[in-house]
């Protein structure tokens, strides 16, 4: 497995989880004080949702992991909080996996 299939799941999982933050003080707001509008912010959660199901999707089979254990790593990214736990986690195990072929350096 390569370092990126893992760095794009690591910006993903983060940018999802601070959206749905986003998206769930919005949600506060707008029916706990009747403040604000929550289109915009949920549409841009959602699309970035998807992205994210597609890179964990992606790093999972490449990891070969079972499904529930994907299945857990796409919920962190509907549960608030739950990506800042479950991402490190994921990271730690993921990087035993990378084998970059990085070409050898010339010694002259």
């Amino acid at each position: 497995m390569k370092s990126n299939v893992l760095s794009r799941y690591r910006v993903m999982a983060y940018i999802t989880a601070v959206w749905l933050l986003v998206f769930t003080v919005a949600i506060i707001a707008k029916y706990g004080f009747q403040v604000g509008d929550t289109m915009l912010i949920s549409q841009i959660h959602g699309v970035l949702f998807i992205v994210y199901v597609v890179f964990a999707f992606d790093l999972g089979t490449k990891a070969k992991w079972p499904f529930g254990k994907l299945l857990w790593v796409l919920a962190a990214g509907c549960i608030p909080f739950a990506s800042f736990f479950v991402e490190p986690k994921i990271t730690r195990e993921a990087r035993s996996l990378i084998t970059d072929a990085r070409p050898a350096t010339a010694k002259a």
